[in-house]
């Protein structure tokens, strides 16, 4: 029977696969995971994960680079080279850099995608929506092949409410970003919209076929020059 493990306190978090009590620190971050933290401590994951590629036959031998490291720099062992440590992506590890170099790192997580996921997009929308690419089409279809917003067809950008999570609707580029930046706030958006009707310049009849730009806010204030 799986244990559950406990939450971590000041006293620490139980591992249920050692049943040891350790500090919150010696278990991987997980934002995932209600308290924050991986359901196994460090060691355990790395057995764990160690048996887990034996079983899948995935388990490599041990590279070693076949030059001197000079300080400063790292070697990668997928491309086999010794490149300055900025090359290296960062990482809460205790070397501060991944194992492999900026590159091979991209390379590798394309490949996951691809393995995994049939992708980057999918990986994506799942790593951040919690969705897939059926969903985002059968949402799209529901709102009738159009943006949600404006009515633009085929909208591809997932709208979500930065406060809960939430999948919103499919918007197409303008408007996804138009509500960013006002902040997902009614409240602003009413003010741009109270502003834009009292500043829009609007032709105005003075005389049977003759016209005059005026806005409400600004008066007779001409256009700047680049208008």
């Amino acid at each position: 029977m799986r244990l559950m493990p406990d939450l971590p306190s000041e006293s620490g978090k139980r591992c249920p696969q050692c049943e040891r009590v350790l500090p919150a620190t010696e278990f991987h971050r997980n934002r995932r995971r209600p308290d924050g933290r991986a359901f196994y401590c460090k060691a355990c994951a790395s057995i764990r994960s160690a048996a887990s590629r034996r079983q899948r036959g995935t388990a490599a031998t041990q590279k070693r680079p076949s030059v001197p490291v000079p300080a400063g720099q790292k070697w990668c062992p997928d491309c086999d080279q010794v490149k300055p440590l900025d090359d290296f992506p960062r990482t809460t590890k205790p070397s501060g850099r991944h194992s492999y170099c900026k590159p091979c790192h991209n390379a590798r997580g394309k490949e996951t995608a691809q393995r995994l996921y049939g992708g980057t997009r999918e990986y994506h929308l799942r790593r951040r929506y919690g969705i897939g690419q059926q969903d985002v089409d059968a949402l799209r279809r529901e709102q009738g092949g159009v943006c949600a917003v404006c009515g633009d067809p085929d909208p591809e950008h997932v709208d979500h409410d930065h406060r809960t999570g939430w999948v919103r609707g499919i918007l197409c580029f303008n408007c996804n970003g138009g509500l960013g930046q006002f902040r997902d706030s009614p409240a602003r958006l009413a003010r741009a919209i109270t502003y834009l009707r009292g500043t829009t310049w609007q032709r105005l009849l003075i005389h049977p076929g003759v016209y005059q730009m005026r806005s409400p806010a600004r008066g007779r204030r001409p256009p700047s020059p680049r208008s």
